[in-house]
């Protein structure tokens, strides 16, 4: 297998805007990023992703870009981010940024133009088309709202957005349309940047006919559409083949088979994707389900493409509210989480507060939430006939702002986030839960996850190993083998509330394992045999080969 330095990375997520106010505006910013980038490197990542800061009305986060060579005033200067990639640099850490290329804001220059007239020469660069019968084109959703088509009175013609009304969808048939954003991305590049989170890119391609569908409920229609793979090998040809960079796409609506097709290596696309069979499609914990997905994956990529691990992020509620236990076992459930991310094949990625052990929230009315999209669906759920109160309930659990709510840093007020009032609520735990207290406690998540990044950096069979599941009917217990070369690890995870006993099978019963890393005290070498394992407890041993 061919070994590169972003296959054996870990990826740092920073959602900026709630990581570090430096300026008491209650926005993160990306000199609060620079302050950090010493704790950032204790931690002993190998890169970070910053998501979006370039100039934008901010509709969704940042997501609906204006200008993609300036940066957001809240966010700082091209100053201050050219200051930020050098002491990177400085210390180590590659620099990943967010590039959002499927839609614009609709307030961007390309897009103001693409409206003022159906003559206008940049009216092909968005997706246009006449109404039905006095109806938008198609039965189409978008992600955010009712119906993917917006009514343009200016031209009297409906305009395709995937996502926001705000977020016009770019037409990437057009190939002037294409020019301009590799030039873009080369601009970047030549700054020295070390690779991009490619949003939503499964959605560049786009049907000639966008004829109407059975169930509109399913937007899996929005991606995979021809041309997205003709368009991914240009892009690497003309641009990412002539930089040493990482690239990860987000890549909706797939399975391992269309997802080979992203990332295989002999497809010259992308080097590694995020599928959503988890974070999106399993609302909730499903163990069996979770193992059937990762031997899936396992199956279709291993030795031909390169995944990714992770549990949450910006778009997905906290790992340890929604996959493990916030409450009683909080810690040793974290604990479990991450030691699933990090030993399971792929590169994976911390969401900035997980090493904490940071939890989702529940915010008591809509006005506190500033997700678009969770305003969004209250405010359709109101409207068609439901309560305020079970609206509210319903939207709650998934929201994205389980994720934003800001970095909690300390006990002092806004959790040390900011001097000024913080542009969405702070958790009310901060006070028990934060890095100030996790750095003082040799015991605390932190350093669990600075033990498991040293692991991966010391022993490739946590990068490279062969992975087998030696129980994928169990529902509480994992037990699974990474293998390279003479090496065998062996990963014991009891992940419930209760505590269970376990056999472990053959071939390794009766043999002796070393124990590398383990969320519970434990003596340094087990019998393998029969073992009791205790609410969450998370083992990883090197089996000798005796």
């Amino acid at each position: 297998m061919k070994r590169t330095w972003w296959k054996e990375a870990v990826v740092y997520q920073i959602y900026w805007r709630s990581f570090y106010d430096t300026n008491g505006d209650g926005y993160g910013d990306l000199r609060g990023v620079i302050e950090k980038l010493d704790y950032i490197k204790t931690l002993g990542v190998d890169a970070i992703w910053l998501n979006p800061f370039y100039v934008s009305p901010d509709a969704d986060n940042g997501y609906d870009i204006a200008d993609y060579y300036s940066i957001m005033p809240k966010a700082g200067t091209m100053e201050d981010f050219e200051e930020l990639l050098e002491k990177a640099h400085g210390l180590g850490l590659k620099v990943i940024m967010d590039l959002v290329v499927n839609h614009t804001s609709n307030q961007h220059p390309w897009f103001l133009e693409s409206k003022s007239s159906k003559d206008n020469p940049k009216r092909d660069w968005y997706i246009w088309r006449d109404g039905k019968d006095g109806k938008p084109p198609s039965n189409w959703r978008s992600y955010f709202t009712p119906s993917a088509w917006e009514y343009d009175e200016t031209t009297g013609q409906y305009y395709f957005h995937s996502f926001a009304v705000e977020q016009p969808d770019l037409n990437w048939a057009n190939p002037e349309v294409r020019e301009a954003i590799y030039k873009m991305m080369r601009f970047w590049l030549d700054k020295g940047i070390d690779g991009f989170r490619l949003d939503a890119i499964a959605m560049l391609g786009k049907p000639k006919e966008f004829k109407d569908v059975e169930n509109p409920e399913y937007i899996s229609y929005l991606a995979n559409n021809p041309g997205v793979h003709e368009y991914l090998q240009e892009m690497n040809e003309k641009v990412l083949r002539h930089y040493d960079i990482m690239t990860v796409g987000e890549v909706g609506f797939v399975h391992p088979e269309e997802g080979l097709k992203y990332v295989g290596e002999d497809r010259n696309e992308l080097h590694t994707l995020f599928h959503f069979e988890v974070c999106d499609e399993m609302p909730s914990w499903d163990p069996l389900r979770f193992k059937a997905i990762q031997k899936r994956w396992y199956d279709g990529l291993w030795g031909k493409g390169w995944n990714s691990q992770f549990l949450n992020n910006h778009d997905h509620t906290r790992q340890v509210t929604r996959y493990g236990n916030d409450g009683e076992y909080r810690v040793q459930s974290a604990k479990l989480l991450a030691t699933l991310v990090h030993t399971l094949p792929g590169t994976p990625y911390i969401y900035q507060g997980e090493e904490i052990g940071m939890t989702g929230v529940r915010f008591d009315r809509i006005e506190d939430y500033d997700d678009i999209a969770t305003r969004n669906k209250y405010k359709e759920l109101v409207e068609n006939g439901m309560d305020p109160k079970e609206a509210l309930t319903q939207v709650q659990p998934l929201s994205r702002d389980n994720s934003r709510t800001p970095m909690q840093w300390d006990d002092s007020k806004n959790a040390g986030f900011t001097t000024g009032n913080p542009w969405i609520k702070v958790n009310p735990n901060y006070k028990d839960i934060n890095v100030k207290q996790a750095l003082n406690d040799p015991d605390s998540i932190f350093y669990y996850y600075q033990n498991l990044i040293q692991l991966r950096k010391q022993h490739p069979v946590m990068v490279y190993g062969e992975y087998e599941d030696l129980n994928p009917t169990d529902p509480h217990v994992f037990c699974y083998t990474r293998k390279l070369e003479e090496v065998t690890w062996l990963i014991l995870l009891n992940h419930c509330d209760n505590e269970n006993t376990y056999q472990i099978p053959a071939p390794f019963a009766g043999k002796t394992a070393e124990v590398l890393l383990t969320n519970y005290p434990n003596d340094k070498h087990l019998h393998l045999n029969q073992l009791t394992l205790r609410p969450h407890e998370a083992m990883i041993l090197a089996v000798n080969p005796a």
